[in-house]
């Protein structure tokens, strides 16, 4: 069994493991603030056709090298992309296009 490691270093690609040692996907994208060092989760894939599923820090039971394991698949709820927080205008866009982007909301 490998060593442990930090959550900074988890790849995509990386094994996700149940609690019985049971692959169940593997890492797609690893979530958190590493200049903070604070480890928000990591979104898994299960499957070709499956939607991402997001497995918070706190249900991560432990990180190795090449694995993480999780304490519990029940539950897991499907990944969605937060919105995004602000969009620039380009400056060399015409007046039409501000008022299309105002009106449908996309200047936020």
């Amino acid at each position: 069994m490998a060593d442990p490691v930090a959550w900074v270093m988890i790849e995509p690609g990386w094994a996700v493991r149940d609690a019985d040692g049971k692959e169940i996907g593997r890492v797609h994208e690893v979530t958190g603030d590493e200049n903070a060092d604070i480890f928000d989760g990591l979104t898994i894939k299960q499957g070709i056709l499956s939607k991402d599923k997001y497995v918070p820090s706190e249900h991560v039971a432990a990180i190795r090298e090449g694995e993480v394991s999780q304490e519990a698949v029940e539950g897991l709820e499907t990944f969605t992309e937060p919105a995004p927080e602000e969009q620039i205008v380009p400056e060399g866009s015409t007046w039409y296009q501000r008022l299309a982007w105002w009106l449908t909301g996309r200047n936020r």
